[in-house]
């Protein structure tokens, strides 16, 4: 396989970008080896800058929910493009895909857009102490909400897979105020209430994990959360900036049916577009500034490329809920395929394959699956034409423009791998 302008552009890259790539995990330290520079993308396929074309499982980390350049979301880019890249000040596309989002999620009633996953959460989490008075915040192991310094302890994606510090440049005061606990497990969240008694302002969490693989949540275990915080009045924060419209229309909280207090929200609402939200009851989001005391910002807020793509993914797959069936029986196909001695966590298009006997729930477990072999099945995999995230502890995603016969190849070839 050519990749002599791969190497060369990765060799350019260092000199000016640090580690060569501006997000860590694209770094393949996860996996060995130098990253794949893309060029362009089409359905459920990719090309590098030397033509060799992959069969595409991570559909930039999640968004691509209809795959690269569906005609729908082009077509209303271009259409906004005609208006102007950007405005700082209110369109009617913004409101429209507010409106949207209010319609589809079940706890939101309002909401404000912004530019990122880490901006919704860090938001969300401002807004949670300032609405209950209280300082501390239950996250849980494995689960990344984005590099706000507070929620950096414990992480996983790309802290997890580069091995880092997990409060490198974060002062010791802020870590303080982060209360992590194993993923999946109800008792420890009642021990901390018991021990912080009135000093909980929020529980924030993943409710399916995707950044220690996918980790789904374990009956009861949402229910769980719900029924703790609100008997101690503290606020609960669904990150569903992986899982909002990609599990379910609505989310996981549809998909679950539990209503968090205040939702982050990213990725598919951009259709790949730099975007994020985070919403939730009116009494709650009533308190962001200019409306309350509760400080948040942005001049690309509500751009309306992205806004016009996001409301273009939305109105598809709303017209389309046949998409989300699809999609998980052909993750359901995946884990039937495989023999004992592997394990594969999914929840309808999200996936992951661990290297493991036993089952994965929670961040230690995960942590002990083999990642070496992973590695060795991830460039196994990328010599087949097939292209997954380049680290054990990121999901994998299906997207509506993968065909049977793509699902096939990726059993087909992870079967002779695991027969070697």
């Amino acid at each position: 396989m050519e990749r002599s302008r791969s190497d060369a552009l990765m060799e350019r890259a260092r000199e000016v970008i640090p580690g060569g790539v501006n997000s860590p995990v694209r770094a393949f330290k996860g996996v060995g080896g130098r990253p794949l520079f893309i060029r362009r993308g089409e359905g459920a396929r990719i090309w590098d800058e030397d033509g060799n074309e992959y069969i595409d499982f991570v559909g930039s980390w999640g968004p691509l929910l209809l795959g690269h350049r569906h005609p729908e979301i082009v077509a209303a880019v271009e259409e906004a493009l005609k208006d102007g890249t950007s405005f700082g000040a209110p369109t009617e596309r913004e409101v429209e895909l507010a409106e949207a989002i209010v319609e589809a999620v079940p706890s939101v009633e309002m909401v404000r857009l912004v530019n990122s996953g880490t901006e919704a959460t860090m938001s969300a989490l401002r807004l949670a102490r300032a609405f209950t008075g209280r300082d501390l915040t239950i996250k849980f192991e494995g689960c990344y909400h984005g590099h706000v310094d507070s929620l950096l302890v414990k992480a996983g994606s790309g802290v997890a897979t580069l091995g880092l510090p997990e409060t490198a440049g974060v002062p010791e005061s802020f870590a303080a105020t982060t209360i992590a606990l194993p993923y999946n497990c109800l008792e420890a969240v009642g021990r901390a209430f018991e021990a912080h008694r009135g000093r909980i302002a929020a529980v924030i969490v993943e409710p399916v994990a995707g950044n220690m693989g996918c980790v789904p949540p374990e009956a009861g275990f949402l229910e769980g959360l719900r029924e703790i915080t609100a008997r101690e009045g503290a606020l609960l924060i669904f990150d569903e900036v992986m899982t909002g419209f990609r599990v379910a229309y609505g989310g996981a909280q549809e998909l679950y049916g539990i209503q968090p207090d205040l939702t982050a929200m990213g990725k598919v609402i951009g259709a790949g577009l730099p975007i994020g939200a985070y919403g939730g009851r009116k009494e709650i989001m009533q308190m962001v500034a200019p409306a309350g005391p509760v400080y948040q910002a942005g001049t690309l807020s509500g751009n309306p490329l992205a806004v016009s793509a996001g409301l273009a993914m939305l109105r598809h797959l709303k017209a389309h809920p046949e998409i989300y069936g699809r999609l998980d029986r052909m993750s359901a196909r995946f884990a039937s395929a495989l023999p004992e001695g592997v394990t594969v966590n999914r929840v309808g298009s999200m996936f992951t394959l661990f290297f493991s006997e036993g089952p994965v729930k929670d961040y230690e477990a995960a942590k002990r699956s083999d990642t070496q072999r992973f590695g060795k099945y991830f460039h196994f995999l990328l010599s087949e034409g097939i292209y997954l995230p380049p680290s054990q502890f990121e999901a994998a995603f299906l997207s509506a423009a993968h065909r049977d016969e793509d699902l096939e190849r990726l059993i087909e070839a992870t079967l002779r791998f695991l027969g070697e």
